[in-house]
């Protein structure tokens, strides 16, 4: 194996010499030899240092060739990334809408949004479905989470940059965005057992105290539990949005005779609030998006319900419930997951266009 290693090695110290390289009939011949047996070395060995070795001369043997060329290779390795990122989008989209016309191919369009029942398992008993697939408890539970968490986070983060931007100081910003930034890395199961072991009982003693029966496993607590999580999201997406403004607006409006506070509210962020806009709707596209921290705080059971004291779920807790265990993937709660995807991918996207026409607007 050493010899095989070594005799694509000394084939590339071989046409590295000028004296090689001015003989045109010897360079092609080198150069075929080396792509040649690096490529054996890939197919023939397992090792794992052979192949990280054979790989890295590969690319230098690529390198050397065309290093003429080099703007034309990464013009075209810039579009090869560019178009593998478009085809690996548009084959999810193409998956999940063609599995979702078979769901609905089983199960009607009227049932699937009209239906006030979620039950994946539906059986047949005497030749009658028993349950159905409707998405509006999902719809509900979903909305429901993502005003609560919005509540919370809108204003905070809002009141939070403000102050983080305009009357922190240099030494104070510093440490409150790295305490941001360690705060963004923790994963959501963590968000998930602070909401399930810590926030639901303090929710239930305050319940409690006014008089109020809330469930173990509540709306309020996903809600409260995701706009803790999302909070230094939004705060660092609205921080960059008030300081992106001019500082001669601010300047010069205060040079009239106005105060910070009447700055802030009259010149930023009536000329920062597109960027504003579209921060809070990528947020909620977040929070519609979160799974850990809902299935943890507030479980499976669908219900229909607007009462953020009772238990509900979401459309990513049922798209995970439906793909977790055996599962044939023809059936129909594996394709259910699918039409949930395509229902999700839908309002995500929405929000999306919302919040860049909003920016293009500005």
């Amino acid at each position: 194996m050493n010899s095989v290693i070594v005799i694509p090695v000394l084939l590339i110290f071989l046409f590295c010499f000028s004296r090689f390289q001015e003989v045109n009939k010897v360079k092609p011949y080198l150069y075929l030899s080396c792509i040649w047996m690096l490529t054996w070395l890939l197919m023939l060995y397992n090792n794992c240092f052979v192949t990280f070795i054979s790989i890295a001369l590969l690319f230098f043997m690529l390198a050397f060739i065309f290093k003429n060329k080099r703007n034309k290779i990464i013009k075209l390795s810039l579009f090869v990334a560019l178009a593998i990122s478009f085809f690996i989008t548009l084959f999810i989209m193409l998956s999940i809408f063609i599995q979702s016309i078979d769901f609905f191919n089983k199960v009607t369009i009227s049932e699937f949004l009209f239906c006030l029942k979620w039950g994946h398992n539906v059986v047949t008993v005497n030749k009658e479905k028993v349950g159905c697939f409707g998405i509006a408890p999902l719809l509900v539970g979903t909305l429901l989470i993502t005003i609560i968490a919005m509540l919370v986070v809108v204003p905070l983060g809002l009141f939070s940059a403000i102050y983080i931007s305009e009357y922190a100081s240099e030494k104070v910003r510093y440490i409150v965005n790295t305490t941001l930034q360690v705060l963004s890395a923790i994963p959501t199961v963590v968000y998930g057992y602070f909401a399930v072991v810590f926030l639901s009982f303090f929710i239930k003693q305050v319940a409690n105290f006014f008089g109020l029966s809330i469930h173990s496993e509540s709306a309020l607590v996903a809600g409260l539990s995701i706009g803790i999580m999302i909070l230094p999201f939004i705060i660092s997406l609205l921080e960059d949005a008030i300081r992106s403004v001019p500082k001669s607006l601010r300047y010069g409006f205060m040079a009239l005779g106005a105060t910070p506070a009447e700055t802030i509210w009259h010149i930023t962020i009536p000329y920062a609030m597109p960027t504003i806009l579209s921060a809070i709707l990528l947020s909620i596209s977040r929070v519609i998006g979160e799974t850990m921290i809902v299935l943890m705080a507030v479980g499976i059971n669908a219900n229909l319900t607007f009462n953020p004291l009772n238990s509900v779920t979401t459309i990513t807790v049922q798209i995970a419930t439906l793909l977790t265990g055996d599962q044939d993937f023809n059936s129909v709660q594996t394709l259910a997951a699918y039409a949930l995807s395509l229902v999700l991918f839908i309002i995500t996207w929405l929000l999306n266009a919302f919040a860049l026409f909003v920016m293009k607007r500005n």
